[in-house]
């Protein structure tokens, strides 16, 4: 046990540092860094950090909008839909909820009597299909969500007009790359996960 003046050594001097490639994969078994030069993969390594620290501080708002909204995080996705639903004049349904989501029909009724239980939502006769519901946010809720949560992510449109147009596409070009290079196929793994929680709901 270190000594009371010992301060106990800190791994890393901050929470994106973690994702240096030198520290996630030191002896390139995940990445050929062959014929690199070490600046490389220095400068590599630094935009990984930033990408990893932009990771870390929208998990910490994500956790913070959970918390004070009460909700879980398909709860949060389901309002966010809801939202983007009713600035586009859209009449949000069950199926529309459930396919956006990605989740069973089983669920979506599960979630819609939560968020109704907690004053989220509202279920009303859709005005054109019988057969359907319509799902409106609550005029509560969607300011409480659009005040706390939507407004600090709306500052990423600052930080993005801050760039100039040639900027604006060389990041937008490297995101979309980025977002195919680890976009999930057929690895096995993966479909056993989803198979697993396809059984659970």
């Amino acid at each position: 046990m270190p000594a009371p003046d010992e301060a106990e050594p800190v791994p890393f001097t901050s929470g994106s540092a973690i994702y240096d490639v030198d520290v996630s994969d030191p002896d390139g078994e995940l990445v050929d860094r062959t014929g690199m030069s070490e600046e490389d993969v220095r400068d590599i390594s630094d935009l990984m950090q930033a990408l990893g620290g932009l990771r870390d501080a929208e998990q910490k708002l994500s956790e913070a909008s959970l918390l004070y909204m009460k909700l879980n995080q398909t709860d949060m996705r389901a309002l966010h839909f809801l939202i983007a639903c009713e600035n586009s004049g859209i009449i949000a349904t069950p199926g529309a909820i459930s396919a956006h989501l990605g989740i069973s029909t089983a669920s979506t009724t599960k979630l819609l009597d939560r968020l109704e239980r907690g004053g989220h939502i509202t279920r009303s006769p859709h005005p054109s299909d019988r057969r359907a519901l319509a799902i409106a946010i609550t005029p509560i809720t969607r300011r409480s969500a659009i005040e706390t949560v939507g407004r600090q992510h709306a500052r990423r449109f600052i930080a993005a007009a801050r760039l100039s147009s040639d900027e604006r596409e060389v990041v937008r070009r490297f995101l979309v790359d980025m977002t195919t290079e680890i976009a999930l196929g057929d690895e096995p793994w993966a479909n056993s996960v989803e198979e697993r929680t396809a059984k659970e709901e």
